[in-house]
């Protein structure tokens, strides 16, 4: 417990001192978000607005309302005595997110098979080899960077504005459980081999042969996400 207080106070003094601006409950929302959605706040972590309010050298009313608006997203939740705690991720949130990737993003991939031009797979490539040289030193920091730039040039490729809007909708979340994924090198090793498999599949224009290992792909790290939020449940714990 001594550690999560020291987690969650270095989390509180990282968001700094809020400007000025017209909505200040906007600002908290927004810092907030991003520290829970890239793990610097950890499920279970309580929001206390005395001491987020003094963290951002603010009142606690903007607090509340920032506060409020992430408990409406599912990403804090009241506790039993009536306190706020970052809400972890549950079976049905896993299951629903990666459910729309498998869709979205491997339609995205077919799209591209047919409409890339030759020039558009270098950086392709080029983030594969740099992904690989990561994995081979062993170096896994960089990784969920380089999987996002891949992915993300690679639904660009699909020139659908509109369907790439729905996929980045996603994107928060997404980050999210990459940074589960990407914790193990026997998962980063499968995903780059994934990412060459998909890049000849494009070279060939074989949209049916990409959309489909994207589907699968991503249906594969469901499968690990679930595996390790099991791991991680308290016993007894609601899925």
């Amino acid at each position: 417990m001594a550690r999560q207080a020291e987690n969650e106070e270095h989390a509180f003094r990282s968001l700094e001192s809020l400007p000025e601006r017209r909505s200040l409950g906007k600002d908290v929302y927004l810092r907030l978000r991003q520290a829970i959605l890239r793990g610097e706040l950890a499920p279970g972590s309580r929001l206390v607005e005395s001491r987020l309010a003094d963290a951002l050298g603010i009142s606690r009313t903007p607090v509340r309302e920032g506060i409020h608006k992430l408990e409406r997203e599912n990403l804090v939740r009241q506790g039993p005595s009536g306190g706020f705690f970052v809400a972890g991720l549950t079976r049905e949130d896993v299951r629903e997110t990666f459910g729309i990737r498998s869709v979205l993003e491997s339609y995205a991939a077919r799209l591209a098979a047919v409409k890339h031009e030759k020039k558009d797979l270098v950086l392709l490539d080029r983030k594969i080899r740099e992904y690989q040289t990561c994995v081979d030193r062993g170096d896994l920091d960089p990784l969920l960077r380089i999987n996002t730039e891949f992915h993300d040039h690679l639904y660009a490729l699909s020139r659908s504005p509109r369907l790439i809007k729905m996929i980045n909708d996603l994107r928060d979340q997404i980050y999210r459980f990459r940074q589960v994924l990407l914790r193990s090198e026997e998962w980063a090793r499968v995903s780059n081999n994934d990412h060459r498999l998909m890049l000849t599949f494009i070279r060939k224009r074989d949209e049916e042969g990409v959309e489909r290992l994207v589907r699968e792909h991503i249906l594969r790290g469901q499968g690990v996400v679930l595996k390790d939020l099991e791991r991680s449940a308290p016993p007894g714990s609601p899925g």
